[in-house]
């Protein structure tokens, strides 16, 4: 797979000219006005995020906030990633069940998904983050824990399942980009700039326990998160929905450079905000659906 080139590890993200001119100033750009051009104007200020040169998203299951932030049953999500990374405590789901989540975290739309049942391989062609990143010139993969083998379309496989993998819905995301968990490399400068990790249906916490999940995310992306925070790079871990009796409120999580240890944000944020988000991080100077009038997540950043 031919990956774009990128920037340099530690260069600032893009600034557009007016918004330099008032950080130059030391004027506040909101104090004047200034918007950023994508998105809406109410929703995308002139703030800077940072430019990591890679994110990787893991992807849980079927969990509320409380039964994972705080439970002894999670000892790496909280004692690593919470207490080194910033924590969205007022993070939403936005519907039931799993997979319309999924298009709406990937897409800015549930595309018309209301179930979990498999979708028509490759009949969607709107925008989404995987064709953002293949329009500006940047590179995209999924790491799909069972998928049976590199953009294999099967519905079910044992304990893996498509529903949970919104990439392949869409035309305009080739299925060569969809690999198995096993293809998630060792040297991690030669992540895509953007990647999902979408682990099995036990892995993920949907068939088996929190502490199971817990193990998993410590044993696969520990060594990339700790890699991520001295290389200018970024581990986003959130959930599909609750467990439907927590209003939807579910743990996302933020780890690695440029993320102030420790922190949180109380701010009410949902999947667009976290689409939006990922969308400006990897500078892809587009909105994907309803993405377009979400928010930048703040508070976290050193």
């Amino acid at each position: 797979m031919a990956y774009a080139r990128l920037r340099t590890p530690g260069t600032p993200r893009r600034l557009r000219p007016l918004t330099a001119l008032a950080a130059g100033l030391g004027l506040v750009a909101g104090s004047l006005g200034l918007w950023a051009t994508g998105g809406s104007a109410a929703a995308d200020t002139a703030a800077a995020l940072p430019a990591p040169d890679h994110i990787v998203v893991v992807v849980m299951e079927n969990h509320a906030y409380k039964q994972v932030i705080g439970s002894s049953s999670a000892p790496y999500i909280n004692g690593t990633l919470v207490a080194g990374g910033g924590t969205l405590s007022q993070s939403y789901a936005l519907t039931h069940p799993s997979q319309p989540n999924y298009y709406m975290l990937f897409s800015g739309s549930s595309q018309g998904v209301v179930d979990d049942s498999c979708v028509d391989v490759g009949a969607l062609q709107g925008p989404n983050l995987a064709s953002e990143l293949a329009d500006s010139g940047q590179s995209w993969a999924s790491y799909n824990e069972g998928l049976p083998a590199v953009g294999a379309t099967d519905c079910r496989s044992g304990d893996y399942a498509q529903k949970h993998n919104p990439w392949f819905g869409f035309g305009n995301v080739p299925t060569s980009t969809a690999y198995g968990m096993d293809a998630f490399p060792t040297d991690y400068s030669t992540l895509p700039k953007v990647s999902f990790v979408v682990p099995d249906l036990c892995n993920d916490m949907h068939d088996c326990s929190v502490g199971t999940g817990d193990s998993w995310v410590q044993a696969n992306l520990d060594g990339y998160a700790q890699w991520a925070k001295a290389h200018n790079s970024l581990l986003v871990l959130t959930f599909d929905e609750d467990n439907r009796l927590a209003g939807n409120r579910i743990p996302t999580l933020v780890f690695g450079a440029h993320v102030a240890p420790g922190s949180s944000t109380s701010t009410h944020y949902n999947h667009y905000d976290v689409l939006h988000t990922l969308e400006d991080l990897a500078g892809v100077n587009a909105h994907a659906g309803n993405s377009a009038t979400a928010t930048d997540i703040t508070g976290i950043w050193n």
